[in-house]
């Protein structure tokens, strides 16, 4: 990846990230107005990618951006320089792992737009 197509990367994950903001107030909206509860809440730690304050900040904003989740808090490991947890709250998904292999995907495409160069997707 180039610095060239570090705009493209940009405008391209956010038409993404609206689309799928659309899709999760579709689920809750629907599950509100139909009959009976179709959340199944829970909570997931992510050991995020983020090298920078920054980063970490706009994956905590785009998570808590999507509704049906939220954002808890952040944790930093041993030392400084190891990465940070992420605490979130999903309310549609079966188990942690579901959670986190959503938000594992936000994070990579995420991270890919941000870097110049790129990064993990």
């Amino acid at each position: 990846m180039s610095i060239i197509t570090w705009p493209v990367r940009l405008v391209w994950f956010a038409i993404w990230f609206a689309t799928r903001v659309v899709i999760s107030n579709a689920t809750v909206v629907w599950d509100n107005l139909t009959p009976g509860q179709r959340s199944d809440p829970g909570v997931a730690i992510l050991p995020t990618r983020c090298r920078t304050d920054a980063e970490l900040t706009v994956l905590a904003a785009l998570i808590t951006l999507t509704p049906g989740t939220l954002t808890l808090g952040t944790s930093r490991a041993a030392s400084d320089d190891s990465p940070r947890d992420l605490y979130v709250h999903g309310m549609y998904h079966p188990d942690a792992e579901s959670l986190r292999r959503e938000l594992r995907d936000i994070e990579g495409r995420m991270l890919h737009a941000m870097r110049r160069q790129g990064g993990p997707q």
